[in-house]
């Protein structure tokens, strides 16, 4: 059985030969640090993992209403401070990022005022898709595993996105001050991201699309909140992807038990990325099988720091066979890190392979 056949198995909730086995997303810092610069697809390919492939090249149109300038100074060390200033016929918006080797985050929101959305619905751009570049990518992936794909912004849900721009304890307080007006701000990014998917998608190459966000996650916000201000939005989103032929996957990096029949009743097709406790996060892995696994499909689950990075050869095979036994039987599963990470040694990873390998159904 190929990769692909073996991810598209798992997916639609059907037991493949045995389980699959990948990562979530390669980053950067460790292709370069630790693999010698190679691609994320030349790295699935080295330790004889499931390759699960983000592709997503966007290009955004020029528009006389939204011009961006970007001012850089370097902090040293690798450092750099990202100094954003959009220019709109209706005022000027700014915003702060700072860059390490590792990552980027956000230390100035671009939305600050109520008045803000109004800049973003009326004027904020919506990507174009690169059909041949993901045309490319694609036939370059081959057997080897699936393609994943990505809807419209900084983060795949309308709350998670509005999170991104606004700030989670801002964004927080104002379903409590404001909640019609944080209504109308998911609404506008919905819009966006509606007529990315209905202008870009149809016919794209990919196998699952990634929607969510860890500000979805139960450690961020609570049940009600999310049953207002994500599920709605959420299934308006997954309801459009479906029509045009492409399975889901809500991504939630933290805590999730309260969440997870409001997860499946969101209409996803398989959730992510089952964080344990050691991760942040409060996933009980027997349980989450019981519940919602005869529902979707199940990615994720195994501890990237504690385990992957440090761990020795004996507990990564301990805790391989353990989420095996707990989130495997009756297929359903692909095995994978339950998020990025930057330090662990490429032995580990030859080890987390060889060992998901012996993972088979009867």
């Amino acid at each position: 059985m190929t990769s692909k056949e073996r991810m598209l198995r798992a997916l639609r909730r059907e037991t493949p030969d045995r389980v699959p086995a990948t990562v979530h997303q390669w980053q950067d810092y460790h292709l370069n640090t630790y693999l010698g610069g190679i691609d994320a697809l030349e790295a699935f390919r080295r330790f004889g993992l499931d390759a699960s492939l983000t592709c997503s090249p966007l290009s955004e149109p020029e528009s006389p209403h939204w011009q961006r300038q970007i001012e850089t100074a370097s902090l040293g060390g690798g450092r750099y401070l990202h100094h954003v200033t959009i220019t709109t016929p209706g005022g000027i918006l700014t915003q702060v990022r700072e860059e390490s080797p590792i990552t980027v985050w956000t230390r100035e929101h671009l939305i600050k005022r109520s008045a803000d959305v109004e800049l973003l619905d009326k004027y904020l751009p919506v990507p174009r898709l690169d059909r041949d570049a993901l045309d490319r990518e694609y036939a370059r992936l081959g057997d080897d595993g699936i393609m994943r794909g990505f809807v419209c912004g900084q983060q795949g849900g309308c709350w998670q996105d509005a999170c991104e721009y606004f700030g989670l304890e801002h964004l927080i307080r104002a379903t409590f001050r404001d909640p019609d007006w944080v209504h109308c701000f998911l609404r506008a990014l919905q819009r966006k991201k509606l007529q990315f998917i209905s202008e870009s998608l149809p016919g794209a190459k990919y196998d699952l699309i990634e929607t969510g966000g860890g500000a979805g996650s139960s450690t961020c916000i609570s049940p009600a909140l999310f049953r207002e201000f994500c599920l709605p939005y959420d299934r308006r989103q997954h309801d459009a992807l479906h029509a045009l032929g492409f399975p889901v996957v809500y991504h939630t990096c933290g805590g999730m038990m309260p969440l997870l029949e409001l997860i499946v009743e969101n209409g996803c097709d398989a959730s992510e990325t089952l964080t344990p406790p050691g991760m942040g996060g409060d996933a009980r892995p027997a349980e989450i099988k019981e519940r919602i696994g005869q529902q979707v499909c199940l990615i994720g689950g195994l501890n990237q720091f504690q385990v992957l990075d440090c761990g020795s050869r004996a507990a990564i095979r301990q805790e391989v066979q353990r989420l095996f036994a707990e989130l495997g039987p009756r297929g359903g599963y692909i095995m994978s890190p339950s998020d990025h990470f930057f330090d662990t040694p490429a032995q580990h990873l030859a080890w987390y392979a060889e060992f998901a390998q012996e993972c088979r159904y009867s």
